[in-house]
């Protein structure tokens, strides 16, 4: 049985991993004011940085369409698979998941496809969607597949530092008592993706301690198996890539870029850490 992996395109995965693997990503959508613009597709990083600097308003992203996930499983059936494992963005996030899971019922009687919530986001969700479409390029059943995907999400970590809280609270996605707790004090937070939704982890009193904050905490977490770390346009990211040297993990170390979808909500200078411990 061959089975494809779908993804959307919040896992920020790296444009050349995607294609060795396989995967289709379905994009979200980012709109700045009337002008809206498919993820990856019509809109690239350094453009959407770019649109950011001009534009007084933040942008705003939505969730693709049930009928763009239906395409896509469709396209991999075309393709020869005969199931499909599609792996989204928190549903706590994103109403991405149900349009993926509506689209899984409107194929369900031609093509069997599991649909499975990620409960995280940018890196986080795409060390699961990795666990799963390497799976699958085992020659793993659609179950193995799945079982490898919930496996992976049960032992992921998403941590990142930001400038403010600000973006997080204007796109809904964190509470509005810590975004202005954290500007009256000028900390720097650092938040974790727990349980599907943002939260404020801990507070940072400088830039540099919340880097080495997360170095500290990456290197206690081990042993890990996977291992990645992302920049929003960091000006200071080789100086948080060079904290994580040395920290061990089974697979290769993913580095890599936030993309338009988490960029938008964590604002630019974010920089996350994302790992999956080893089983134990």
């Amino acid at each position: 049985m061959s089975v494809r992996l779908v993804s959307d395109t919040a896992c920020d995965l790296p444009e050349e991993l995607v294609e060795d693997l396989g995967i289709v990503l379905v994009p979200l959508h980012v709109r700045f004011g009337n002008t809206e613009l498919l993820d990856r597709e019509q809109l690239g990083i350094k453009d959407f940085w770019s649109r950011c600097a001009s534009s007084a308003e933040l942008p705003e992203t939505s969730a693709p369409s049930p009928g763009a996930f239906q395409a896509a499983f469709e396209s991999v059936a075309s393709d020869g698979a005969d199931g499909v494992v599609c792996v989204t963005l928190s549903s706590k996030l994103s109403a991405t998941n149900e349009a993926a899971a509506q689209a899984a019922r409107a194929v369900g009687d031609d093509l069997r496809v599991e649909v499975v919530d990620s409960f995280s986001a940018t890196m986080g969700e795409g060390l699961v969607v990795l666990a799963a479409a390497e799976a699958a390029g085992r020659g793993g059943t659609i179950d193995d597949v799945v079982n490898a995907a919930t496996s992976a999400k049960e032992r992921l970590s998403v941590f990142g530092a930001i400038d403010t809280l600000e973006n997080l609270r204007k796109g809904g996605r964190i509470g509005g008592a810590a975004a202005t707790l954290g500007a009256l004090l000028s900390i720097k937070p650092v938040i974790e993706v727990r349980d599907g939704v943002v939260e404020q982890e801990s507070r940072q009193r400088t830039r540099a301690k919340s880097l080495q904050y997360l170095a500290e905490k990456t290197r206690a977490a081990g042993p890990l198996e996977r291992l990645a770390v992302m920049s929003a346009d960091a000006p200071d990211f080789s100086n948080f890539v060079d904290l994580l040297a040395g920290i061990p993990s089974r697979y290769e170390r993913l580095v890599g870029e936030i993309g338009p979808v988490i960029g938008t909500h964590a604002g630019p200078g974010a920089l996350g850490v994302a790992w999956v411990r080893e089983v134990p």
